[in-house]
Order: structure tokens, then C-alpha cells, then sequence
């Protein structure tokens, strides 16, 4: 009998909707502001970190030249004291091929569609947003890209509300057809890309995230959950899991070939709050982005393990 009934409630935590149990969003996110509207993050470029970033990033000579030639491209968030937040990129608006890492628009795009009431947030649809996400499953993003539909992805992330691409500033986020053979392709007009991203909107992905303005609070709140705990354990990952709980880790990252890129959104305990995006077009990609996180830890918060 007892085994009945563990295998019974086995079963229904198995149907909740896909992160319900499995983690929860710390309890700070998303952000809140007692005084006022948040800021672009435009706005908040620091002189002093993007000096840091600069020098920190070029003392290595394999990063500096791929840095000169457009072939990485780096972006920080400092969130440590929400009302002094700090950001700094290099290469920020270079746009290139960045494989998974754009399923960040499907998501939006579905929740976007669930806010409209254009699309249910069924149990299933929830699992298969947390496995494109948590996992990036291929399979799970096409369907997702067929219930939603290319160009309602494309609309929402070119939407003035959110501008995550935009042609006249080099480009951005893009989903531009399914991931694997078949349907609907619609390149972005930039640089023909099928999948592309550059750092500095990333970075504003997560900055809404963590500040609630992703179509609003709960909306961000529920998206956060999804990007928690993730399920792939390298680049970024593989080092900030010994550091910090997986359930304190949002994340989605990209790799095809010689492209290579991941972001994160690090909310541990006092001084690590932070987002860092990179992509990397080199073979070596992998190793770069694991040797940027004790690096930008190290800008953050100098001589502290």
C-alpha cells in the first residue's frame, strides 16, 4: 500500500507543470523599485568597469586579437546594489551566429502570447519551454516555434516595448527558422542569420528579468523559474557550480561549430549578483568562456574567492 501511494504521488508531481518542484525563484527576484520607473540599461554604462573589462579582457593576447577581429564579445551586469547597477560590454553590438542561445525569444514570445491570450499555458507547453531552455532541446523549440509562429517571435522581440533587434543598431536577438530541417525560414536582414544575438541585448534579456519588466513582474518571476537550475553543465556552468546553487543559476547558452556562447544570470549571497553573456567564434570557444568567469568575478569583486 505504501508503495502505491509514493508511486501515486510520484505520478502527479510527474504531470505539475515543469519546474513547480524542482526549484523555486529566490525569493529577491524579480527586483523591486520603490522609487520610479527602472533604467535602460543603456543608461548605466560605468566608466570605471567598462575600463576594467577592457584591460582585464586584452592582458590576454589569444582574447585580444579575437576581440580585435569581432570574434568575441563580452557583456557584464553588476547587480550587486540595485541602486548603483553597472554595465559594460566589448563588442556589444557585434551580432553573430549564436546557435541556442536565441531560444530566449521563443520564451518571451510564448509568454507574451499567454499575456495576449493568444496561447494556453498548458502543462505541456510549460514542460516544453523549461526543456528548450533547462536542456535546449532542439525538438522542443521547433514546437514551440510552430505553436507560436516565426513571425509573432519576430514581432515581439522587434516590438518598441522591448527592441531586442533592431537593423539600425547592428541587429540583435533572432529566430529566424526551426532547429532542424524543414518549415519556415526568415533570415534576419543584417547578416542573413538564421539564429543570431549580440551581447548587449542579451544582457538587457536578463536586466528585465531580474528587474520585472519582461511584459511585467509575474511574468519575469515565471520565466526566471524556467531559466533556473540548469541542466547542461558547461562553459559558465561547469565553473559556477562548485561556487553557487544550481537553483541560484539562470541560464541559456549556444554552441554550433566554432560558435560557442552562453549567459547567466548569477544571484548567490552578498557581492555575486550578476549577468555575464559572451560569445566566441573560434575552436577554442569553450575554454574561453570557462576562463572568463574567474576573471569578471575578479573585476567584481577583487581578491575574494
Amino acid at each position: 500500500m505504501r508503495i502505491f501511494i509514493a508511486a501515486f504521488i510520484a505520478a502527479m508531481i510527474w504531470q505539475l507543470p515543469a519546474g513547480i518542484c524542482k526549484c523555486a525563484v529566490s525569493p529577491e527576484l524579480p527586483l523591486h523599485r520603490s522609487s520610479g520607473p527602472w533604467c535602460s540599461l543603456e543608461t548605466l554604462w560605468d566608466k570605471g568597469l567598462q575600463e576594467e573589462l577592457d584591460c582585464s579582457l586584452k592582458n590576454n593576447e589569444c582574447w585580444r586579437l579575437l576581440i580585435e577581429k569581432r570574434k568575441m564579445a563580452v557583456g557584464v551586469v553588476d547587480l550587486s546594489d540595485p541602486d548603483a547597477i553597472r554595465f559594460a560590454r566589448v563588442n556589444g553590438d557585434a551580432m553573430m551566429y549564436a546557435a541556442s542561445l536565441p531560444k530566449i525569444a521563443i520564451c518571451l514570445a510564448a509568454f507574451q502570447a499567454f499575456e495576449d491570450g493568444a496561447l494556453c499555458k498548458t502543462p505541456w507547453v510549460q514542460r516544453e519551454l523549461t526543456d528548450m531552455i533547462r536542456v535546449s532541446s532542439n525538438e522542443a523549440a521547433s514546437r514551440m516555434i510552430d505553436l507560436v509562429g516565426l513571425q509573432k517571435i519576430q514581432a515581439v522581440i522587434m516590438d518598441p516595448r522591448y527592441r531586442f533587434y533592431d537593423p539600425q543598431k547592428g541587429g540583435g536577438i533572432w529566430v529566424g527558422a526551426r532547429y532542424g530541417r524543414g518549415g519556415e525560414r526568415i533570415l534576419e536582414p543584417v547578416k542573413g542569420l538564421s539564429h543570431a544575438a549580440t551581447v548587449t541585448q542579451v544582457c538587457r534579456f536578463y536586466y528585465g528579468l531580474a528587474t520585472g519588466t519582461l511584459i511585467n513582474p509575474e511574468c519575469s518571476r515565471q520565466m526566471l523559474e524556467i531559466f533556473s537550475s540548469p541542466g547542461l553543465h558547461d562553459k559558465f556552468v561547469s565553473v559556477m557550480e562548485e561556487k553557487v546553487p544550481l537553483n541560484r543559476l539562470y541560464r541559456k547558452s549556444g554552441e554550433w561549430s566554432v560558435w560557442h556562447s552562453d549567459s547567466i544570470l548569477v544571484w548567490d549571497r552578498e557581492w555575486r549578483r550578476y549577468i555575464l553573456v559572451a560569445m566566441v567564434e573560434d575552436r577554442r570557444g569553450e575554454d574561453v568562456l570557462k576562463g572568463l568567469v574567474p576573471v569578471v568575478e575578479e573585476i567584481l569583486n577583487p581578491g575574494k574567492p
